[in-house]
């Protein structure tokens, strides 16, 4: 396979804790090429797509695109174009991600608008893909129904799901619920073939195994996940602030060996991140803060996704059940 295109200078903790990521991903046999400045070269022989711009995380990103073209995400986004590279992963910021792989890889046809997809844990099932994660604070309801095409061909090739299970969500359950957009899609969701449409759920649903595909506007998926995150943050917070008591100190080694599966099913490094789904190419968006392991996670799914031909499939869903 091609290698996959590694931002070396994307996220709070690169080059260091990125690099580490490509090496381990290395390791395993996985092509890889990093993009950054040529003072990277030579680490563990990993071959250097040169870059001498970096877009900073606090920067516009479609005005560190338009202005950096020499920039690690700019570059990395074109090495997929050209062919050099079969994908790219970047923890860096988020909207120039988006960006560089949009005005560079291009949409696939047919698309209106990518979508971020975001893998939400769910303890003891599959996690929900969640879409529109941030990249659309506006949306129409034509759109919807495309992310619920891209979020289901994710969620077979990601998670195995051969019929994935699609909600939108919404304020309630019935039909009627909802503003004008909700009560559109609505209709036009429950009319589109090619997808296992469920209903309306509500934010409650989204960790349950009732759903694998939660379709939203990027504005409230945006709000939905970082209320998420910081949610499980609070929790683990919680769990440490008890065993961390007189009385249960003892106990704790014992109950955290016990908790572990919960802990890594709600590890964000465990996913890798978010995927940019509708662009013409594989694209990986891992959190800012992310160390070794999520770059690890991230270049697995982006092995996984070129091997079984995400981005054809979903031409061809797109193609089949065009926007009308």
């Amino acid at each position: 396979m091609k290698p996959i295109a590694i931002d070396a200078m994307g996220g709070d903790r690169a080059p260091d804790e990125i690099v580490a990521g490509a090496l381990a991903a290395a390791a395993t046999g996985i092509p890889i090429v990093l993009v950054g400045p040529p003072d990277l070269a030579g680490r563990g022989e990993l071959p250097l797509i040169e870059a001498s711009e970096v877009i900073a995380m606090d920067e516009d990103p479609a005005g560190g695109v338009r202005r950096k073209k020499d920039s690690t995400l700019v570059r990395a986004a074109e090495a997929v174009r050209d062919g050099r590279a079969g994908s790219m992963v970047s923890a860096g910021n988020t909207g120039a991600t988006m960006a560089a792989a949009l005005l560079r890889m291009g949409r696939i046809k047919g698309v209106s608008r990518p979508a971020v997809a975001t893998p939400i844990p769910v303890p003891g099932a599959n996690p929900t893909i969640l879409l529109d994660a941030g990249a659309n604070a506006e949306v129409q309801p034509e759109w919807l129904v495309q992310f619920a095409q891209m979020g289901s061909v994710y969620s077979r090739h990601r998670f195995g799901r051969l019929r994935p299970l699609v909600g939108l969500l919404s304020i309630g359950e019935e039909a009627g619920k909802g503003d004008t957009l909700r009560k559109d899609a609505f209709e036009l969701l429950s009319a589109a073939s090619g997808i296992e449409f469920v209903g309306n759920i509500e934010g409650r649903d989204i960790m349950t195994d009732g759903v694998d595909v939660a379709v939203t506007d990027g504005f409230t998926g945006n709000v939905v996940l970082k209320t998420l995150e910081g949610g499980v943050k609070a929790i683990l917070r919680a769990f440490d602030d008890v065993f961390d008591t007189d009385e249960n100190r003892p106990h704790a080694e014992a109950m955290q060996a016990s908790l572990q599966p919960l802990y890594r099913t709600l590890d964000p490094d465990s996913y890798g991140g978010a995927i940019l789904l509708g662009v013409d190419g594989v694209c990986i968006i891992s959190h800012g803060s992310a160390g070794s392991a999520a770059i690890l996670s991230a270049v697995n799914v982006a092995k996984e996704m070129v091997e079984h031909e995400m981005v054809e499939e979903i031409r061809a869903a797109i193609g089949l059940h065009p926007r009308s």
